[in-house]
């Protein structure tokens, strides 16, 4: 009996754990409980129908917007939702849409009505971003491409629904223009090559409203300027091309190939072709200005005409830099008289901003201006010019033609609308065997005026021959009168020098005898001071030696008494300590010391008891002893030789 609660209670504890953690399937089968996340939609599938009448979905359908079987219009948005059992609703969890940044979302319609015939996108209807689709469908939403996009964000949308596709925003760039072109509208009107101007649309980002309104499909006259865009690729075509630039110096004249037939305002005198007001068919009455601009190239097209002074050259080795002269060549004229000869010629020309769409309307672009006009114009003219004239004429009258042709010339295209500025002619060229000739008779006209000088030139030398012949004779007879007239002045100034070197050396003797005079006086006077200064100077000399022998006498003696004194010390001195006999006995030796007085002699002789020996011996010590003062004396002789010239220079230079 106690076994059985226990078993009880854990059975009960069993079930709870179950319960606790199986509650969500217990909840969806007992009460068709659905938890959708914050990050999802549930997407509906109901399976059968239990109650009602509608019970199947109509022919064409595939979403249930009344409780039918299939697939449910309306999503279960993040929540808690309660009976939907999973044996009657099959739930899906889906993500969000997102569309990124700088992107779009292009939506698909799985289900709705049928496209009217003619039409390729389905037509906006409100549905709050396609997130609602029973209203979508109820609304009479189409099925296929939509003409709306997704913008960047989050969407709630049935995928059962709807197909979302990303795609990338429409990028203009700088200095670009899109040309724009769609794909879905009414057809374009009878003679026109692009639809009608719809504004209004947002530059097409509102294709609804460019179609509600009348936009026809094809090429479109708007185009879409520089900057990101939400376009519906689907529903517009989008080529990117640079904008037109009109260079300075230049206008553009516009010719528009769409718009009504408007009105032409250049009257009855102009029959080249129509020029309108702007927006209008045909060429513009206004050009463009220096400068870019958005221009759909498809559309309409910009003839830049220059508006500076033009410079178009006949030259075969010159092309300026707008190549509008690169089909013009050397001018090949034929003169009167048979000479054909190349010419070169340069047109200036100047076009008038106001006359440029003028000059457009007549010829459609510069290029054949100068083809259909200043070509022909010019060469022929020049043409016509050679044959009224031989080459020699035409080369001399260069000046006179050049100012002919360009009076010629600016009549003729003032007709064009065009100014001529002025016509100038470059390098004529004539054949080379009619330069010889003239070039042969030149030489000859030019040696015959030689000759014709040199004949001149002779008998002016003649008769400066003769003139200097004369000339030189009469300048003889002026030099030998000059000669007398020399001379005779010669003797005149010899005189005139005799008696100035008379009176000159008169004048000198006297100055030398009294300069003698002065040089006497003056050395005597020199004398007379110098024995002065003589005098003064051996009496200075006397009474300064004088006085030097006394103060040396006064000294010396000074001298002496000090060393006297000084000695009788020493002595007294050396007596006390040595006493009075010893003293005297040193003093001898000393004295003998210095005296050199010899004590012992330096030879002994002395004789043995032999007589012969004796004397032999004695006479052999005498001879030794003269050699030896011999040799004293030759020393003392040597001494006294080179001692004397030593004192005698020693006087001499006292």
């Amino acid at each position: 009996m106690e076994i059985l609660p226990m078993v009880s209670t854990w059975s009960w504890l069993i079930v709870l754990i179950v319960l606790v953690v199986l509650y969500k399937l217990v909840l969806r089968f007992l009460f068709g409980m659905v938890i959708v996340p914050e990050d999802r939609i549930g997407l509906v599938t109901k399976k059968y129908v239990l109650v009602g009448t509608d019970r199947e979905l109509p022919d064409g359908r595939i979403i249930a917007t009344k409780g039918e079987a299939g697939y449910q219009a309306q999503t279960l948005a993040p929540g808690l939702y309660w009976w939907l059992w999973p044996w009657q609703y099959g739930i899906t969890m889906h993500p969000f849409t997102v569309i990124p940044e700088g992107r779009i979302g292009l939506v698909l319609s799985n289900d709705g009505a049928e496209l009217p015939t003619g039409n390729i996108l389905a037509r906006r209807v409100e549905s709050d971003n396609f997130q609602d689709t029973e209203r979508f469908l109820s609304s009479g939403g189409q099925k296929g491409r939509q003409t709306s996009v997704l913008t960047p964000g989050t969407y709630r949308i049935n995928p059962f629904t709807f197909t979302v596709t990303i795609a990338d925003m429409t990028v203009i760039k700088e200095n670009m223009v899109g040309i724009i072109t769609t794909l879905d509208g009414d057809p374009l009107q009878p003679g026109q090559i692009a639809g009608r101007n719809v504004e209004g649309h947002n530059n097409f980002q509102n294709i609804d409203f460019f179609l509600q309104h009348g936009g026809n499909r094809g090429l479109q006259p708007q185009v879409v300027l520089a900057g990101s865009y939400y376009i519906n690729p689907w529903a517009v075509q989008i080529e990117e091309i640079p904008m037109t630039e009109v260079p300075i110096g230049h206008v553009g004249v516009v010719i528009s190939y769409i718009g009504e037939d408007g009105e032409d305002l250049t009257g009855a005198a102009f029959k080249h072709g129509n020029i309108v007001r702007k927006g209008f068919r045909g060429v513009w009455m206004e050009p463009l200005g220096p400068g870019k601009y958005p221009m759909n190239v498809f559309t309409m097209k910009v003839e830049v005409v220059p508006t500076t002074n033009l410079v178009l050259n006949w030259a075969n080795a010159r092309t300026e830099a707008h190549a509008l002269d690169r089909n013009l060549s050397t001018i090949t004229v034929r003169s009167k008289d048979g000479f054909p000869f190349n010419l070169d010629v340069a047109q200036i020309i100047h076009i008038p901003s106001v006359e440029a769409p003028k000059v457009i309307a007549r010829f459609g672009s510069m290029t054949n201006l100068v083809s259909q006009v200043l070509e022909p114009t010019i060469g022929n003219y020049f043409r016509n010019s050679a044959q009224d004239s031989d080459v020699i004429a035409f080369l001399s009258t260069r000046k006179e033609r050049q100012e002919a042709a360009r009076e010629h010339i600016r009549a003729v295209l003032e007709v064009y609308n065009v100014n001529a500025v002025d016509t100038l002619i470059g390098d004529i060229v004539p054949p080379d065997s009619l330069m010889k000739t003239l070039t042969d008779r030149k030489i000859a006209q030019e040696e015959e005026k030689t000759y014709e000088t040199q004949r001149m030139a002779q008998e002016k030398r003649q008769g400066m021959e003769r003139e200097t012949a004369l000339a030189d004779i009469q300048r003889e007879v002026v030099k030998a009168q000059q000669s007398v007239e020399i001379a005779q002045r010669t003797a005149d100034a010899a005189v005139k020098k005799s008696e100035g070197e008379a009176r000159s050396l008169k004048l000198q003797v006297g100055a030398e005898s009294e300069a003698t005079k002065i040089r006497a006086e003056a050395n005597a006077e020199a004398r007379r001071r110098q024995a002065a200064a003589d005098a003064e100077a051996t009496k200075l000399t006397a009474d300064a030696e004088a006085e030097r022998i006394a103060k040396t006498g006064s000294a010396e003696a000074e001298k002496i008494l000090a060393i006297g004194r000084s000695t009788a010390e020493a002595y007294e001195l050396q007596v006390k300590a040595m006493g009075e006999e010893n003293f005297t006995r040193f003093k001898i030796t000393e004295e003998i010391g210095k005296g050199q007085i010899r004590v012992i002699p330096d030879i002994v002789i002395n004789g043995s008891g032999n007589g012969t020996e004796g004397s032999m011996n004695g006479l052999l010590g005498l001879k030794l002893l003269e050699q030896i003062e011999e040799r004293k004396t030759g020393q003392a002789t040597k001494i006294v030789d080179v001692i004397v010239p030593v004192d005698n220079k020693a006087i001499d230079k006292k």
